[in-house]
Order: structure tokens, then C-alpha cells, then sequence
């Protein structure tokens, strides 16, 4: 086992996590058709994310340069080919560039390369400036938010959800005519008690933001976001003085433990191709990922009424998430009777 792999499973027994690997095997022969959906709902979403920031009047670092996937030999570039007919059959335009290409289009990229792909039509942005911004603008609009709170119990009758949540070691129920279950890796227990089975696994990932604190080290990161199939790496771009990249998959329960030997690889990985770029100041982070076996989002009603899920987007969360929003919004409204003035 390679502690820097970027996969790593946890050899210690646990039944949720080889149930969820049989169902993900099962779920292979949908894997062509689920990519294609994938592909429709994530463009649908790129132009509600611009929507929404736009009506709502926030800036989140976006950057319209689109994102470039780099291929160090043919067996890479050949396999991208393949999935490339995927992309394509759900809307997605993307070229094949030659390594003169790349470096035009990126020219802080260091390294030698088989061949690359180009998908000119994408953008990338800073998740935290969206949601905080979003937050700040639906809440003059009158949403009542509240973070930090523990969902203690649910009950449903014919009057509405009861919810008893608490904060700070205080309690409290509310009643709403309805709920949407989208709590991450917790979802999966919330489900259980209103009597359905939304079968996530907590998949950790990793991150690195590095502190661009001086000249050089900003000229020399790159401003298009990058996608390296091989080291399954991602990267973006947050403004003139952040370079995040992001990667590695870990099956390792809910475990938040911040791993050197992951952190690493991300570093190496930075050093690599961006030679002139000081990572004396990257900063980990490490999340789980909610992720159902199918690699889809589990967007619809449960078996009881007025619940409805929201979740399991796996590592491609704010990627999906307008769009997913859409959808939910559109199955309540269909589902719920409209109230009218007494």
C-alpha cells in the first residue's frame, strides 16, 4: 500500500464500507449512461451559478478561462478520448490541444506533455465567496439561517415536520410544512430515521491552498484551472493571491484526521509544475465527500411525505448544485398543496 496514492482504503473491516464498494461495482454497467447525465445536469448548473451570483450581486473570484486537462503519455490521452464521447453525447465541447498548444494557453505550466484537452466554456470561482455571498443575500430576503445546530429527532404527522434541533446545549422544535435532507455524509443516518436508505460513504479529499504572498510566486501560478487525470488533481485559481489544488480519495470512515503523507503528494505536485511557486505557506484542508455508490446525486421525495433529499453529490457538490436545487425545488412545489390566504 502507497500512503501517498491518490486512493487509499483503509483495510480495517467495516460493513458500510464493502456494502457501498459491492453496490458501486453493480453499479458499473450504468456508468456511460450516469457520466452523459452527469455531464447534461453540470452544464445546466454552470449558467445557474452565474445566474444566481449575478441576481443576487456578489463576486466569488469566478474566472472565465475554462479548464485544461494535461496528459503525460498516449495511454492517458487515449483513455480520455474514450470518455471525451461521453462528454460530448451530454453537451460538452471540449478540444484536443498539442503540447505547443498548452503551454500557449498556459504558459506558468512547467513539464512535458503527451497531449491535452481544452473546454474553453467552463469557469471556475471560490466555493466559500459564493455560498457566504448567497447566504448574506437570501438572508435579507428574508430565509432564516441557523449554523451550528444538531438535528436531535424528527417527527412527521399530518400538520407538518417537527423538528427538534439544538445549539449550544439549548433545544428547541419548530414545525415546517415540509424538509430537505441535504447534510452531507450525515444524510445517510437522518435518512435511516425517517425510513429510507440514501446509502452515502463518507470519501475523504484533500486540498492545499497556497499562499501567493509574493511576486514571483504570482506570476508563476497558473490562472487556468487544471485537471491531471493521472495524479487525480485539480486546481483553480482564487483571485491574484490563492492557488488551491485539490486531490486524493481516502475510504476511511468519518475521520477528519489531516494526513502529512496525503498533504504532501499536493505540495510535490505544485513544486513539480510550478517550480517558481513558494509553498512554504499552503494550508491543508481535508473534508468528506457524500458520495453514493452510482457516483449520482440522490435528488427526490422519501417514502414518507413531506420529506424530500437533496444529497450524495460526491465530490462534485457545488459543480451540481444549482441544478439539483432546481430540481428539488420544482418535485416540492409539485408535491405540496398551495396554501392560500385565510
Amino acid at each position: 500500500m502507497t500512503r501517498g496514492a491518490p486512493l487509499l482504503v483503509n483495510p480495517k473491516p467495516s460493513w458500510h464500507k464493502y456494502s457501498w464498494m459491492a453496490e458501486f461495482v453493480a453499479a458499473i454497467p450504468q456508468y456511460r449512461a450516469n457520466t452523459v447525465e452527469t455531464t447534461r445536469m453540470a452544464i445546466a448548473a454552470r449558467g445557474l451559478l452565474r445566474e444566481k451570483a449575478e441576481r443576487h450581486g456578489f463576486e466569488f473570484d469566478c474566472e472565465n478561462r475554462g479548464i485544461l486537462h494535461i496528459f503525460a503519455d498516449k495511454a492517458e490521452f487515449d483513455h480520455a478520448a474514450e470518455v471525451n464521447t461521453l462528454l460530448a453525447k451530454g453537451g460538452l465541447e471540449r478540444r484536443a490541444v498539442a503540447p505547443e498548444e498548452i503551454r500557449q494557453i498556459e504558459p506558468a505550466l512547467s513539464g512535458a506533455f503527451y497531449c491535452g484537452y481544452h473546454t474553453e466554456s467552463d469557469f471556475t470561482g471560490d466555493i466559500h465567496r459564493y455560498t457566504t455571498g448567497l447566504a448574506t443575500s437570501i438572508e435579507r430576503g428574508g430565509a432564516v439561517l441557523r449554523f451550528g445546530t444538531d438535528v436531535e429527532a424528527i417527527a412527521i404527522d399530518g400538520n407538518g415536520v417537527r423538528l427538534t434541533w439544538s445549539r449550544n446545549n439549548e433545544s428547541q422544535i419548530e414545525v415546517f410544512d415540509a424538509i430537505v435532507v441535504c447534510a452531507g455524509v450525515e444524510s445517510r443516518n437522518i435518512a435511516t430515521q425517517l425510513g429510507d436508505r440514501v446509502n452515502v460513504y463518507p470519501v475523504k479529499g484533500y486540498s492545499i491552498t497556497v499562499r501567493l504572498d509574493d511576486e514571483e510566486s504570482q506570476r508563476a501560478a497558473p490562472w487556468i484551472s487544471l485537471l491531471d487525470d493521472a495524479a487525480k488533481v485539480v486546481t483553480s485559481r482564487l483571485g491574484k493571491d490563492r492557488f488551491r489544488i485539490a486531490g486524493t480519495a481516502e475510504f476511511n470512515g468519518h475521520n477528519l484526521d489531516i494526513r502529512d503523507d496525503r498533504v504532501r503528494p499536493l505540495v510535490k505536485w505544485c513544486e513539480r509544475f510550478f517550480p517558481g511557486v513558494s509553498t512554504e505557506h499552503a494550508i491543508p484542508w481535508a473534508g468528506l465527500r457524500p458520495m453514493m455508490p452510482n457516483m449520482m446525486p440522490k435528488v427526490g421525495p422519501g417514502r414518507r411525505p413531506r420529506v424530500f433529499y437533496n444529497t450524495g453529490h460526491g465530490h462534485l457538490g457545488w459543480t451540481l448544485s444549482a441544478v439539483t436545487a432546481e430540481m428539488i425545488s420544482d418535485q416540492i412545489a409539485g408535491a405540496m398543496p398551495v396554501r392560500t390566504a385565510a
